[in-house]
């Protein structure tokens, strides 16, 4: 499989897995392309025309041509540059890695992270909260996230990756999507009585599993084990962490358990004011089912060898 078929597959699932829907996403698209095309050519000269195919600027080839030829991939949650010296310290001793695949991103995808949080103010529209508060509430978010990114040293990991000649790729939003997804429908389809129901379902789930026996499993951050679940929203992809006002709004739109990556500590005390319940599924153990799920896809006929590090576990779906 070519590095550019392998990364177009993966956005075109993470697209049919979009929480938003696929429909609602390929508009979106159309709509960007139209606005390209009024755009001056002084400002096309600057315009990321990958965006114009990939709604996710934080998932995107980082360094390669895109005619590679991918057989091996070396797959991480974080990757940096010890993670690319050690790719190329496997091919010399004799293991080929084709491929660095990271979820969370670098390069230019970090450098546009914050403008993929405006995706979860159409999430949490579905869910209830009128569109007009969550844009509102998520655009002073994203601005947030964007003065936190400025400073950054960008290229470090992707100048590593350009020197040793090893292509690297990122797939973030385009992971998140699937668990985010996933996860929502078994809860819509079983509907779990108890918040200790929902961690018997996380627990059902071979990443989840991994991660308890590491002692960093699912845990009830908000709540107790025998409080109802009520209305449960799965909230894991959009880029990162949305505003910590949106709680109220959550409450009137009558979601009443929230199943997260993480949450830090002025979203827990926003959360708990508003008397929602949080369970913390995990990070890393999310990211890995979301990467496992994407892989799944992409390489479901493609005879690729994956080869694990930095916090990634491959477990397989039939």
């Amino acid at each position: 499989m070519k590095l550019n078929d392998f990364f177009n597959k993966a956005i075109s699932v993470a697209i049919e897995n979009d929480p938003r829907g696929k429909d609602f996403v390929i508009e979106e698209l159309n709509n960007r392309k139209k606005d390209y095309e009024k755009l001056s050519e002084k400002e096309k000269l600057y315009f990321d025309e990958t965006s114009l195919n990939n709604p996710y600027s934080d998932s995107r080839i980082i360094y390669g041509e895109g005619n590679e030829e991918i057989n091996n991939i070396l797959v991480g949650i974080d990757i940096e540059t010890g993670e690319v010296v050690l790719a190329e310290l496997l091919r010399q001793k004799g293991i080929a890695i084709d491929l660095i695949l990271a979820h969370h991103p670098s390069g230019r995808a970090l450098a546009n992270l914050y403008t993929v949080i405006g995706m979860q103010a159409d999430i949490l529209s579905i869910f209830g909260v009128p569109i007009n508060v969550a844009e509102s509430l998520l655009e002073a978010r994203a601005k947030e996230v964007e003065r936190k990114i400025l400073p950054a040293n960008l290229t470090q990991t992707a100048d590593s990756a350009r020197l040793l000649k090893i292509p690297l790729m990122c797939l973030h939003t385009a992971g998140d999507n699937m668990v985010a997804t996933y996860l929502q429908n078994i809860f819509d389809t079983k509907k779990p009585n108890t918040l200790d129901d929902i961690i018997d379902l996380l627990l059902e789930i071979d990443e989840y599993k991994e991660a308890q026996r590491m002692n960093n499993g699912p845990k009830i951050m908000i709540g107790n084990k025998k409080r109802k679940s009520g209305k449960v929203f799965v909230d894991m992809t959009g880029g990162t962490s949305g505003s910590k006002d949106i709680y109220e709004n959550l409450k009137s739109s009558g979601i009443n358990t929230i199943v997260g990556m993480h949450i830090n500590e002025d979203h827990r005390k926003e959360a708990e004011k508003h008397h929602i319940n949080v369970v913390i599924a995990g990070h890393i153990a999310s990211d890995n089912l979301g990467l496992n799920l994407l892989l799944d896809r992409i390489i479901e006929n493609a005879p690729i060898s994956v080869m694990e590090c930095s916090g990634f576990r491959r477990f397989k779906r039939e």
